[in-house]
């Protein structure tokens, strides 16, 4: 069998060769009694040794055909190679607009499937960024950088810095009326959360946005999300580190999430993100461009207080989930290889087994900051109720209040990362720094579903 054939090999590239088949034409394969008809994608180099043909369908959806040195590969039509002239970008000041940076990190919502090729190609030419969603072009004067090209769930507090750090230089150094960055959705509340703590005081509103289904499907998501993300850094009145993402199931508007309140709480749903304890900011109207204010503003664009800059992270740092049968095994094995601090997800009110006060207390004897949140999300912490809890705040734990597991993790990595010592960094704990905390939940703050 021949070599490597666009990723394929081994039949599946005999047979593409041998009907000079090549992506982004349309071409039907017969295998196994049953014909398939589509658009021949590329495959990963990973899995080419597998006899599966990738073809996009004419509803939208990739499938994986399999085939046999038996199987007939027909082109239907070669692909069109279409001359593009290139668009002209918004550059800085085009029409006045306000100046809005991209900054890329990865993920599903900076990438498009080109149909001539198959390929899958990263959307950070602002040119590219501009034919896809024209509709930006009347919103921000954009420019765009790809500061990492990661999957969300390679992010890494390290990388908060790095992103932090090209978020203030562009809002303070080059002075750009907002910043949009755009992050895969399983790890973006984390990101956000840390660009609350590492840009204190922002000039402009900082925003995260993704995709939770890519360009090539039908029901994407990417464009509105765009749409919105962008009318939120232009026009936002609030500057403060926020996630934009569907707020429904239709494409009828955008919310806007407080960075330190959100949380992504479905796997597939484009409206996967909700605001935990909070009101969303703000909704936003994709089409006419309203943007309708929600909730609370802690901050808005222009207030006083100079930005500063507080981007040094922790990594060692744990989020440790509690767990009926949790051994006291699991705190020593932090203990032992050094860890600076640990966020304990507890249950209910703020509880943990008796049987963890030991290792918790010699955590506490160690100078390891110990702060206590809860599984249950909505509501917050109160360890002055029961006895365990007691116990767990005479041995020195932190109440996290209604913080989410994951914004204490992110601001335990924070606190220990600029603070000089584990004392500055408890105190940094406390205090309500970005929203993190909400000093009053009222009935309409926890959903409820109607049977």
């Amino acid at each position: 069998m021949g070599g490597d054939y666009y990723g394929y090999r081994g039949v599946a590239a005999e047979l593409l060769r041998s009907a000079g088949a090549v992506p982004g034409d349309r071409v039907e394969i017969s295998s196994g009694g049953r014909r398939f008809a589509g658009i021949l994608m590329p495959r990963e180099a990973l899995y080419g040794d597998r006899p599966f043909i990738v073809v996009k369908l004419d509803n939208g959806y990739n499938v994986g055909v399999r085939v046999s040195p038996d199987s007939v590969v027909r082109v239907l039509e070669k692909r069109r190679v279409v001359e593009r002239k290139p668009m002209a970008a918004a550059g800085p000041g085009a029409k006045d607009l306000p100046r809005v940076k991209l900054l890329g990190t990865g993920g599903t919502i900076m990438s498009r499937v080109d149909y001539e090729t198959g390929a899958v190609k990263p959307l950070l030419s602002v040119s590219d960024l501009l034919e896809w969603v024209p509709e930006l072009r009347d919103i921000a004067a954009i420019d765009a950088a790809e500061i990492l090209s990661i999957f969300s769930e390679d992010m890494e507090p390290r990388l908060w810095g790095r992103v932090a750090e090209h978020v203030y230089r562009a809002l303070v150094d080059e002075g750009y009326d907002g910043v949009v960055v755009a992050h895969g959705t399983d790890t973006m509340a984390y990101t956000a959360a840390a660009l609350a703590f590492a840009v204190r005081n922002p000039p402009a509103p900082i925003v995260l946005v993704g995709a939770q289904r890519s360009s090539d499907r039908p029901s994407t998501d990417s464009a509105l999300n765009l749409v919105a993300a962008f009318l939120a850094a232009a026009r936002g009145p609030f500057a403060e580190s926020v996630i934009v993402m569907h707020g429904e199931t239709g494409d009828g508007a955008a919310y806007v999430h407080r960075g330190v309140k959100a949380r992504k709480m479905h796997t597939s749903r484009r409206d996967a993100f909700q605001s935990i304890n909070d009101k969303p900011i703000a909704v936003i109207d994709p089409y006419s461009g309203e943007i309708r204010i929600t909730g609370r503003i802690l901050r808005r664009r222009g207030d006083p207080g100079g930005p500063v800059l507080m981007n040094r992270f922790e990594e060692k740092v744990a989020l440790i989930k509690i767990y009926p049968g949790i051994s006291p095994e699991v705190i020593d094995y932090y203990i032992d290889h050094g860890y600076k601090g640990l966020v304990l997800e507890g249950t209910g009110l703020g509880h943990a087994p008796n049987k963890l006060l030991g290792s918790i207390e010699r955590a506490v004897e160690e100078d390891i900051v110990v702060v206590m949140t809860s599984q249950c999300l909505f509501g917050r912490v109160n360890m002055h109720v029961y006895a365990t809890g007691r116990r767990y705040l005479h041995a020195g734990v932190l109440p996290g209040g209604d913080m989410l597991p994951e914004t204490a993790y992110v601001k335990l990595s924070w606190a220990l990362g600029v603070a000089g010592d584990p004392g500055e960094a408890k105190r940094l704990m406390l205090e309500n720094i970005a929203g993190e905390y909400n000093p009053r939940h009222t009935l309409d703050l926890y959903p409820r579903w109607g049977i």
